[in-house]
């Protein structure tokens, strides 16, 4: 790993800039290497994640790695798979029992620092609204699922723009049945074109 990287990701880890606003002590919960070809870039770490310091160690990440195609052992290594989240500590839970929004002051601090050390990203998991709104700006299309209809709008990019795996978006997937049937096999396609060559 280039040293200016392992430095940022050092910093990054001692981060405790919302500490005052959070439940629980900062954990930054990612993975990074300047050799990595895939980027996920999801929303911020859950529960388990934040107290694994593991990111995707839950069900979602179950689900997500079958959206993706990959096993356990390709999406852990750092080697090959960046794993960026938009806030990179668990946030607390809101009201309803899910997941608050990431800090904000996080992607402020330290996005586009971290992404300008990820040279060889080839492919990008956009993964719900708050990473397809920083990534893609204005050309987000209104709603994550219109976002994510618009999918191969991205593609020459080699950007998916994708929902949350989590089972809270079950009801979206049966009422979407075109994200699996389309969206999947292409995103499965470039996936593996980068993990393999």
């Amino acid at each position: 790993m280039d040293g200016d990287l392992k430095s940022y990701l050092e910093n990054v880890r001692a981060c405790r800039l919302c500490a005052h606003e959070m439940s629980r002590a900062p954990n930054p919960v990612l993975q990074a290497s300047d050799t990595a070809r895939l980027l996920v870039a999801g929303q911020a770490p859950g529960n388990l994640a934040d107290v694994t310091g593991t990111p995707f160690n839950d069900p979602s990440g179950v689900r997500l790695r079958d959206w993706m195609g990959v096993s356990e052992d390709e999406f852990y290594d750092p080697s090959r798979v960046a794993i960026v989240p938009m806030g990179f500590c668990f946030p607390g839970n809101d009201a309803k029992g899910g997941d608050r929004p990431p800090m904000k002051r996080c992607a402020a601090t330290w996005r586009e620092g971290l992404l300008s050390k990820l040279p060889n990203i080839r492919v990008t998991i956009l993964i719900g609204a708050y990473a397809q709104k920083w990534h893609l700006g204005k050309r987000t299309a209104g709603s994550l699922t219109e976002t994510v209809k618009n999918w191969k709008a991205f593609t020459s990019e080699q950007l998916f723009t994708i929902p949350h795996p989590s089972w809270r978006n079950t009801a979206w997937l049966k009422r979407n049945p075109w994200f699996e049937t389309d969206v999947l096999p292409e995103m499965r396609r470039a996936i593996r074109g980068v993990l393999e060559s």
